[in-house]
C-alpha cells in the first residue's frame, strides 16, 4: 500500500498537467484544464498529510538496481514529514492563486506543466533517502526553473524585466529580460551540479551505499582522509550553494525575478532556493558532525559553510536595502534568510542537534511568510501595473487584505517579540552565542547586523507599498478573488507554526532561548529597526550608498562582464593559437614535414643497384653488433 502513497505523491502533479500540455493548441481547453493541474497538487497535499500522520518513521525501499545496491528509498523522518507537507501545501496555495494570476497568459500549457514538475521534483528531493534518486529530483528542479523563469520568453513586456531599462554603469547595462533570466539560472546551477554529481559517485565508490541514513559517514571520512573529506564535501556543497544562491553564486536569483510571481513565490519558499539549504540540513542530520570532532578536515568545511552563510545573509540584506523593485527586494531577503539557515545548520558542529532544528524551523517560518509576501507583490503588480514600490495609505485602504497580510508576514518573519520567528531567531541567537568559545564573537555580530538590516528592509517593503509610497500611476484594485484567497491562506499558517513551536517537545528549547537576556535585547533592537524602516523607508543622505547596494555592490560585473570577457579571451587564444598550433602540427607543418623527409630519404636509397642495398644491410649489421658489444661490456 505504501508504494501507492509515494507514487501518487510524486506522479499526481505531473500526470495531471499532461492533458493541458497536450492541448496547447486549444484555447478552450487550456482555459479549463488548469483546474486539473491544481487538483493533482491537491492529491500531493493529501498524500503528504497521510505520510505525516499515518506512516511510521523509517526508510521505505523499493528495488531498482539491487545488484549495485541502488534502489528507490524514501525516508519518512522528522525533517521529511514536515517539509513534505510544507512543500505540498505552499504549492497548492500558490496554484490556487495562479488560477487568477495566470489567466489569459499566452502559453498556459508550458506554465502548468513546468509548475507541477517543479512541485513533484522538490517532493522527490524531500523524501529521497537515496542520493541518486535525490539527484534526479534535483535535476528536475533545474529543468523546471529554466522553463518557468524564462516563461515570458518573448521579452515583449518591460514589466517582466529586472533592473531599469536602458540604465548603464560603465559598459554594463543593468537590465535583464526573462529569456536571459532563465538562461542565467540554468547555467549557474549546472556549474554546481557537475561537481555534486561527482561527489555522489565518489560516495558510492568509497562507501558502497547511497542511502543517506545508512552511510557510515565517520568511516567514509576516515577512509578518504582529511584532503578527501574536504574535496568531497566541497564538491557536494557546490551544488547546494549554487542552487541556494549563496555568495558568489547569488546573481541568478535576482534576475530570476523575470518569471511570473507565482514562480518566484514557489522558488523562494518551498522549492529550488530552499532545496540547497534543506539538503545540507538533511545530510548534517545524519552525519551528526558534533560526534565527529576527531575527523580531520570536517571542521574546516563546517567553518566555511558557517561564514559563507553569514556573509551571504548580510550581503543579501544590504543589497535589498537599496532596492525599489518589489520582487527583487524580496529575492535579496530570501538569499539573506537562506544564508542564515546554512549558518545555523553549520553551527551544529560545535552546538549539536539543536542548531539543526533551529535552521529547519527557520526554514518553515520563512517559507510561509515569504510566499505570502511574493503573492502580495504579484497582486500589487497587477493592481498598479508596476514592478516598483509604490502605494500610499489611500491605496493601502483599497487593498486591505494585501495590506493586512503584509503586516502579518513581515512582523512574524523579522524576529520581533513575541511573534512566530522571534522564538526561532532566539534559538539562532543562542547558537551563535555558543560559538563565542570556539570561533569568537564575529558570527553573533554578523547575525545581529543581518537581522537589523533585514527588519528595516521588510518594514520598507510595507511602508512604500501601503503607507508612504508614491501614488501609483495606474490602479486596478477590482477582482483578484483567488489571489487574495491564496495569500490569506498562506499567511494564516504562521499562526499554526507558532502553536506548533509552543506545543512540540522538539522546540521547547526555543521558548527557553526566547526568555534569555541576549534574545530579548536583540528582539527589541529588531523591533526598533522595523519602526525606523516604517517611518523612514527612504533616507536621502544615504541615496548613493543605497544605489551601490541596489546594484548588488557591482557583483553583476563579475557575472555579466568580467567572466564573459575572460571566457571570450580564452576562447580567442585557443582559436587563434591553439587551433592553429594543432593544425600546424598535424596538418600543415610538423607531421607532414616529418613524413615528407622520411619519404624523401627512402626514395634516395631506392636506386635499384644491388651494391647500394648490400651496403645498407652491412651498415645495419654493424650498428647491431656495436650495440650488442656495448651491452655486453655493461654486463
Amino acid at each position: 500500500m505504501n508504494e501507492w502513497v509515494f507514487l501518487l505523491l510524486l506522479l499526481a502533479p505531473v500526470v495531471s498537467s499532461i492533458p493541458i500540455a497536450l492541448a496547447y493548441k486549444s484555447k478552450e481547453w487550456t482555459e479549463k484544464l488548469p483546474y486539473l493541474s491544481v487538483l493533482g497538487i491537491f492529491v500531493s497535499v493529501l498524500m503528504s498529510l497521510h505520510i505525516f500522520f499515518a506512516l511510521e518513521e523509517g526508510p521505505y525501499p523499493y528495488d531498482w538496481i539491487p545488484e549495485l545496491g541502488i534502489n528507490f528509498v524514501f525516508m519518512v523522518d522528522y525533517l521529511s514529514s514536515y517539509m513534505g507537507v510544507i512543500t505540498a501545501v505552499i504549492a497548492f496555495f500558490i496554484a490556487i492563486y495562479g488560477l487568477d494570476y495566470m489567466k489569459g497568459d499566452y502559453r498556459p500549457s508550458w506554465y502548468w506543466f513546468f509548475f507541477n514538475l517543479f512541485t513533484a521534483s522538490m517532493l522527490l528531493v524531500v523524501y529521497s533517502d537515496n542520493l541518486l534518486l535525490l539527484f534526479i529530483g534535483w535535476e528536475g528542479l533545474g529543468a523546471a526553473s529554466w522553463g518557468l523563469i524564462g516563461h515570458w520568453f518573448r521579452d515583449d513586456d518591460e514589466i517582466a524585466y529586472v533592473g531599469k531599462t536602458g540604465r548603464k554603469v560603465g559598459p554594463l547595462e543593468l537590465s535583464w529580460p526573462p529569456s536571459f533570466g532563465g538562461w542565467r539560472a540554468i547555467s549557474t546551477i549546472r556549474f554546481g551540479d557537475v561537481p555534486m554529481f561527482f561527489a555522489i559517485a565518489a560516495i558510492w565508490v568509497f562507501a558502497g551505499n547511497l542511502n543517506i541514513s545508512e552511510i557510515e559517514w565517520g568511516t567514509l571520512f576516515a577512509t578518504i582522509g582529511a584532503a578527501g573529506t574536504v574535496i568531497l564535501l566541497l564538491c557536494l556543497l557546490m551544488g547546494l550553494f549554487t542552487k541556494s544562491a549563496q555568495v558568489p553564486f547569488s546573481e541568478w536569483l535576482m534576475t530570476a525575478m523575470t518569471g511570473p510571481t507565482t514562480v518566484s513565490a514557489l522558488l523562494h519558499s518551498a522549492t529550488m532556493v530552499a532545496a540547497g539549504a534543506f539538503v545540507f540540513i538533511k545530510i548534517t542530520w545524519y552525519i551528526e558532525p558534533w560526534t565527529l570532532h576527531g575527523v580531520p578536515g570536517l571542521e574546516s568545511v563546517y567553518i566555511l559553510v558557517l561564514f559563507v552563510g553569514l556573509i551571504s545573509g548580510l550581503y543579501g540584506a544590504l543589497a535589498g536595502s537599496g532596492m525599489h523593485e518589489r520582487k527583487v527586494l524580496l529575492a535579496a531577503t530570501t538569499m539573506s534568510s537562506i544564508g542564515l539557515m546554512f549558518a545555523a545548520a553549520a553551527a551544529s558542529f560545535w552546538v549539536g542537534h539543536f542548531a539543526v532544528l533551529v535552521a529547519f524551523w527557520y526554514m518553515a517560518v520563512h517559507a510561509f511568510a515569504k510566499a505570502s509576501l511574493f503573492l502580495v507583490s504579484g497582486h500589487l503588480i497587477h493592481a498598479t501595473h508596476s514592478r516598483f514600490l509604490c502605494g500610499g495609505l489611500e491605496f493601502g485602504k483599497k487593498m486591505k487584505p494585501a495590506f493586512i497580510v503584509t503586516i502579518i508576514a513581515t512582523t512574524f518573519l523579522v524576529g520581533m517579540p513575541p511573534l512566530t520567528a522571534y522564538w526561532v531567531k532566539s534559538g539562532m541567537d543562542e547558537v551563535m552565542e555558543h560559538l563565542i568559545h570556539d570561533l569568537g564573537i564575529v558570527p553573533l555580530v554578523l547575525l545581529i547586523l543581518t537581522s537589523l538590516v533585514y527588519s528595516g528592509l521588510l518594514a520598507k517593503f510595507l511602508s512604500l507599498n501601503f503607507i508612504k509610497g508614491e501614488k501609483p500611476h495606474h490602479e486596478h484594485v477590482e477582482g483578484g478573488g483567488l489571489m487574495k484567497l491564496g495569500y490569506v491562506m498562506m499567511v494564516s499558517v504562521l499562526f499554526l507554526l507558532a502553536y506548533l513551536i509552543f506545543t512540540s517537545e522538539e522546540t521547547a528549547e526555543f521558548i527557553h532561548a526566547g526568555m534569555a537576556e541576549v534574545s530579548i535585547i536583540v528582539g527589541i533592537l529588531i523591533l526598533l529597526a522595523y519602526v525606523v524602516g516604517l517611518v523612514k523607508p527612504r533616507i536621502a543622505a544615504l541615496s548613493r550608498l543605497g544605489t551601490f547596494f541596489s546594484d548588488r555592490m557591482y557583483l553583476p560585473f563579475v557575472n555579466d562582464y568580467i567572466l564573459p570577457k575572460t571566457g571570450f579571451f580564452v576562447s580567442h587564444i585557443v582559436n587563434e593559437y591553439g587551433n592553429r598550433g594543432i593544425d600546424g602540427f598535424f596538418n600543415t607543418k610538423v607531421m607532414p614535414g616529418l613524413f615528407g623527409g622520411i619519404s624523401k630519404g627512402i626514395r634516395r636509397i631506392q636506386v635499384g643497384g644491388l651494391t647500394a642495398y648490400v651496403k645498407i644491410v652491412l651498415g645495419l649489421v654493424m650498428i647491431f653488433l656495436i650495440i650488442a658489444s656495448i651491452g655486453g661490456m655493461g654486463l
